[in-house]
């Protein structure tokens, strides 16, 4: 007999059934899919986010048809018991150490190699023992990954002339706009599927005791195949263009500013990054998007996509416990209910509220709005991946390990980024209009309207100067605490402050 496929949430794309230099799964394989009920009542996860994944698993489940079996159960070992009983299944490699772990714990599953990269685990390897015990640079690996796919590469050289075109793409929004020049994103339309989704939440919260934080409105991102290829097409039709030097500019009144929104559609395998790779290229060669935009949209995918992945498994499970810098602090209660409405600070309240109402912010309020502020505040690492991963509809466990506790809380020390990712109110006042009309002035660091993004990274830099004084990349930042009169009261304004909301 064919031996079932077992596909996990994140693995619906047609690319996790098609067989791959006989590595399975059989082409008429029948398919397993399991809704584990025990994932929900664990951790309380965004109910934005807890739709789509539901709603993307039962669609996919559609589309198959008689060829799936699709169990709701408590656990997934109770639904694979259902499902195959002690029969044997295939299954791509997982997307989580956890994950990877149940699957190996079962004596009649094969595991395939993973899918959904550009790059496998033993060409990364290659590539990391190729570097001779040389720091393993995201800059470094990309220009590797473009030159081994010939992405935007032009006769052996990089399009452009330069593998990096990030000079072109770091623009403040359009002076006086309120939202940038661009069509929407791609929106699509709810079903009766999606009514069953929002149907059962309701009865889980109601009945089960199951608990969800943030809102559940109409459904904002793809939970189809079709779907993600519409949103992919209208992204490099009418935003690619804007998107590179807009790409780190935010404004209130425009969250989205000319993001893809194509992250949920990778992250649950309905979008493989070669093709959305592949798209934005052949734009900028029909010459409809510039080069800098194509270069920035391939760099996110390409480059940091792949490069946390690889990380996420090259580290090894124990990285993400790393704190380094010895942060401790609970999140308070506020930030863990997504209460906007609680916080002054019109930049933090601001990216909160997206979180709370959509589940979803672009890059740069993730890291230099949510995460500079939980650094600046010394909140635990693992509490605060723990809230990325719940709160976001793209977070899964691969991508905010590094991301939070490599990148945004520098909480393993320097092993993936050179330098902690943080800053006072004068970078937020120059890449964005979040600054006008709040209470705080970006350049005060004392009195009552002391910006506190401001007061904290002063004494975030004085509580772990000895540290950060022999990065080569934070010394010159450093030696300003030298040059500020009122370090005393900054830091009591700081205490002050304490862990209420700014």
């Amino acid at each position: 007999m064919t031996t079932p496929h077992w596909l996990f949430g994140d693995q619906l794309g047609p690319h996790f059934l098609t067989p791959v230099h006989e590595q399975g799964p059989d082409r008429a394989a029948p398919v397993v899919m399991i809704e584990a009920r025990s994932v929900f009542r664990r951790r309380r996860f965004h109910r934005a986010k807890a739709h789509l994944v539901l709603s993307a698993m039962r669609h996919r489940a559609a589309e198959l048809g008689e060829r799936v079996t699709y169990v709701r159960a408590e656990t997934y070992r109770e639904g694979l018991r259902r499902a195959v009983g002690d029969g044997g299944v295939t299954v791509c490699h997982p997307t989580s150490h956890a994950a990877l772990r149940l699957v190996r714990s079962l004596p009649g599953a094969r595991v395939l190699p993973a899918r959904g990269f550009l790059v496998s685990h033993e060409e990364f390897a290659g590539w990391a023992e190729g570097l001779g015990g040389r720091r393993m640079l995201q800059e470094n690996f990309y220009h590797w990954v473009r030159e081994r796919h010939d992405l935007l590469m032009d006769g052996g050289r990089p399009a452009g002339g330069r593998f990096n075109h990030d000079h072109a793409n770091r623009e403040p929004p359009p002076r006086g706009a309120t939202a940038l020049d661009v069509p929407g994103p791609y929106r699509p339309r709810e079903d009766d599927i999606d009514a069953e989704v929002r149907q059962d939440l309701d009865r889980w919260e109601r009945e089960d005791g199951v608990r969800f934080v943030g809102r559940d409105g109409p459904r904002r991102f793809p939970a189809t195949r079709r779907e993600a290829l519409s949103a992919l097409r209208r992204f490099v039709a009418h935003r690619l263009s804007s998107f590179g030097p807009y790409e780190d500019a935010m404004l209130a009144g425009d969250p989205v500013m000319a993001h893809s929104l194509l992250s949920s559609s990778m992250n649950l395998g309905l979008l493989h990054p070669a093709e959305c790779v592949e798209h934005a290229e052949r734009a900028w060669r029909e010459g409809s998007v510039p080069v800098n935009s194509a270069e920035g949209f391939v760099r996110q995918v390409a480059g940091w996509r792949e490069y946390v992945w690889q990380l996420y498994w090259h580290f090894g499970e124990d990285y993400r416990n790393g704190n380094a810098l010895g942060h401790t602090r609970e999140l308070p209660a506020y930030f863990g209910e997504l209460d906007a409405d609680a916080v002054t600070a019109r930049c933090l309240s601001t990216a909160l509220a997206q979180v709370r109402d959509t589940g979803w912010t672009h890059h740069i309020p993730r890291l230099m709005v949510l995460g500079s502020h939980a650094l600046q505040r010394g909140w635990d690492p693992a509490a605060v991946t723990d809230w990325f991963h719940r709160c976001f509809v793209d977070g899964y466990d691969w991508v905010m390990v590094p991301n939070v506790v490599g990148m945004s809380q520098y909480a393993d020390g320097g092993r993936m980024t050179t330098k902690p990712y943080t800053s006072g109110g004068a970078y937020i006042h120059r890449m964005s209009d979040l600054c006008d009309g709040c209470a705080f002035r970006p350049t005060d660091r004392t009195g009552p309207r002391a910006c506190p993004f401001t007061t904290g990274y002063w004494a975030f830099l004085h509580r772990h100067r000895h540290r950060l004084s022999g990065n080569a990349r934070m010394r010159r930042a450093v030696q300003g605490l030298d040059r500020l009169g009122d370090l005393d009261d900054v830091l009591h304004r700081e205490r002050q402050r304490g862990d209420g909301a700014p």
